[in-house]
């Protein structure tokens, strides 16, 4: 069975009242429909999938968001196209940073891919969201060589 896409994701946020006015910025640019909002939960879906976000519950309240710890690392939305990242940053920049987001790296190039170009920015929580570009086939290509080392690649190979 091949899989299409991610269907929905849910963030749990320490501090649902701060990050809400992020997120309600972002996911509207992003130009995503709200479906449920409540005082515990918004809830969106465009672009073919649904991004939730939730209050952490009362005993997590108090724990900060570790992107090192087990669970969730980052999240990398996929954009249409360079130009895109850039004016991502531009609105990062102007609306979600005086609401407690912070950039982590603007727009740059990376070789996680041929073609890499993404932003990497963090929500008022620290969660880490990330939105790239990559032309073509990207990793399907037929030449694409792989991001990680040649001694790594050997080990997912072994039996």
């Amino acid at each position: 069975m091949q899989i299409n896409g991610i269907a929905h994701i849910y963030l749990t946020v320490q501090n649902f009242d701060k990050c809400l006015p992020f997120y309600k910025k972002l996911l509207d640019f992003f130009e995503m429909t709200p479906l449920v909002v409540t005082d515990e939960l918004y809830y969106c879906i465009g672009g073919r999938t649904g991004v939730g976000v939730r209050a952490a519950s009362a005993e997590h309240k108090d724990t900060a968001y570790d992107q090192y710890r087990a669970g969730f690392h980052h999240l990398c939305f996929r954009a249409r196209s360079r130009e895109s990242i850039d004016e991502l940053n531009t609105f990062v920049e102007k609306e979600c940073v005086p609401l407690g987001a912070k950039i982590v790296h603007g727009p740059q190039e990376d070789e996680w891919a041929p073609g890499y170009y993404s932003i990497l920015f963090e929500d008022p929580d620290g969660l880490r969201l990330e939105v790239n570009f990559v032309p073509g086939k990207g990793h399907l290509d037929k030449d694409a060589k792989t991001p990680l080392a040649d001694d790594v690649q050997q080990n997912l190979k072994a039996p």
